[in-house]
């Protein structure tokens, strides 16, 4: 018998299959929160840091606070960009309430301590509070960024009366520096295949690392496993645990995009030129 997780899956995977990308399904994502990202679990630290080439992204956060980590901030960073993009505004609205919120990133309602209400909340106020910075070096040239994800914040955490919607809007105001990057040719991504892998960081870290990737692959390129732990398993001990938890998570994201061509073999990952899961025609009509 399959485990209700398992079910929602394959019923999620199966409507992205029966129904091509509509505007509501389009999302995007930076490219620079793409080569490298957050933790998966709950860092020891308050500063993390992770590599991709000559690309290091280093995140820091107040002590009393602590760093993002897991699926929610990566969702609610895709619904963050994919909202400044599309309004072309710094201040977003999260909804009239939490729960047309949670209902758009495809959570559930549930309270308590493990609740998604709960978790929400606390990564929230982590990601809102952390700064970023994204540094180039390769032997020639250096240059780096540093931004705070955002200005202000107010989030509203108890449901109001429809006729004070408009009264008690949580809004987010993002920095000048964050709007930019995240604004700057950002990548499109099709939203239900997040809210698809969402029980799982890292599928989500490789099915936007992968999109973003076939963009612009033009020939077969392998990549290292010790290039792959440091950019998306830094926190591993173990070079063959790193592979198992990549292998089981590259599985759930070619179920959801199945036409990326990507072959295991012995010292890495082969990358093969693909289409990315939003066509570009597609993009280029639903922005328009």
């Amino acid at each position: 018998m399959l485990s209700r997780a398992t079910e929602q899956f394959l019923a999620q995977v199966l409507a992205i299959e029966a129904d091509s990308v509509t505007p509501a399904d389009l999302g995007f994502m930076a490219r620079s929160l793409t080569l490298c990202t957050m933790p998966h679990s709950k860092p020891s630290d308050n500063e993390f840091t992770r590599r991709n080439g000559s690309y290091t992204l280093t995140m820091q956060a107040p002590k009393a606070i602590g760093l993002p980590y897991g699926s929610l901030p990566r969702l609610l960073l895709a619904w963050i960009v994919t909202e400044a993009v599309q309004t072309k505004s710094r201040t977003l609205t999260l909804g009239h309430s939490l729960s047309d919120f949670l209902k758009e990133l495809g959570l559930s309602r549930q309270g308590g301590e493990r609740g998604d209400i709960t978790r929400l909340r606390q990564q929230m106020r982590r990601l809102f509070s952390c700064s970023i910075r994204c540094e180039y070096q390769d032997g020639k040239h250096d240059a780096g960024i540093g931004f705070m994800v955002a200005d202000s914040y107010s989030l509203w955490w108890h449901p109001q009366e429809e006729k004070q919607a408009g009264l008690w809007e949580s809004t987010l105001t993002l920095s000048e520096k964050f709007y930019q990057e995240i604004t700057a040719a950002p990548i499109p991504l099709d939203m239900r295949a997040l809210k698809a892998l969402k029980r799982s960081p890292m599928s989500l870290d490789l099915y936007m690392w992968l999109t973003f990737r076939n963009s612009y692959l033009k020939t077969p390129t392998v990549i290292s496993w010790q290039q792959l732990q440091q950019q998306f398993g830094a926190e591993y001990n173990r070079t063959r645990a790193f592979r198992e938890a990549f292998r089981d998570a590259m599985r759930k994201v070619l179920v959801v995009y199945p036409t990326a061509q990507v072959t295991d073999v012995d010292n890495g990952l082969m990358l093969n030129p693909s289409p990315t899961h939003v066509p570009r025609k597609v993009k280029t009509l639903l922005t328009e």
